[in-house]
């Protein structure tokens, strides 16, 4: 926990050890990076009203060391503020004052959502040379293990558990990026990284196949189009 206020803090901290959560405590950005990268966690709920760095910055700082999940803790409502911050990387986000109850429930959810709650029926997704393990949460071609961020791993196994299916890009938006409003833009440069790391353009694709207006679709080259988004469902 990553909070500059004392009192705050105490009252979280007691809350989320009595639900049985071994807590870590820091009141500086510079902390933070230091426990994250020395120490490690299982989860980082983050303060941006710091004495020594905005969270905001202090965010970038940490998706450059780890995946870990963060959920945002702030006082700021702005929209365009939020919708930075999850671009940016943060998993969530929780706008004061809140109860603890209200975090527990939060953390839950993203933990669930990352593979921390219930594990997932398939273990391992397969499309083409695409290995996909997902309590694991790496992904190997043709048994060569890809390096990816945790959100272009997110992206890529959502698609994959899909395979052939025409996702609908406000579909993907909402289910890995957890938003209901935003534009296009951070689909494609996500999509522009995992193709590179798959070997594969835009303009040649082998498995992340562009359907122009429509969304996207994960597929091995050779491989018979699946159906729509809306036809998968029926």
């Amino acid at each position: 926990m990553v909070e500059d206020d004392p009192f705050v803090r105490s009252a979280l901290i007691r809350h989320l050890t009595d639900s049985g959560h071994a807590v870590r405590s820091v009141g500086t950005a510079l902390e933070a990076l230091r426990e994250v990268a020395q120490v490690g966690c299982d989860l980082v709920i983050l303060d941006l009203g710091l004495p020594d760095l905005d969270g905001s910055e202090a965010l970038k700082m940490i998706r450059g060391l780890t995946n870990v999940p963060v959920i945002i803790s702030t006082a700021r409502d702005d929209e365009a503020e939020i919708v930075r911050l999850l671009n940016d990387g943060a998993d969530d986000y929780l706008v004061k004052p809140f109860s603890g109850e209200h975090l527990s429930a939060r953390m839950a959810a993203v933990l669930r959502r990352l593979g921390g709650g219930t594990a997932p029926a398939a273990k391992i997704l397969r499309v083409g040379g695409l290995a996909i393990d997902l309590q694991r949460r790496e992904a190997a071609l043709d048994d060569r293990r890809l390096d990816l961020t945790r959100r272009e791993f997110d992206l890529l196994a959502f698609l994959a558990a899909r395979p052939g299916v025409v996702v609908p890009r406000k579909e993907i938006l909402a289910e890995v990026w957890r938003q209901t409003y935003g534009g296009d833009q951070t689909i494609d440069v996500h999509l522009s990284w995992l193709r590179r790391k798959l070997g594969e353009t835009a303009s040649n694709p082998r498995y992340l196949h562009t359907v122009r207006g429509v969304g996207v679709r994960l597929e091995a080259a050779g491989q018979a189009p699946g159906p729509t988004s809306a036809e998968h469902r029926r």
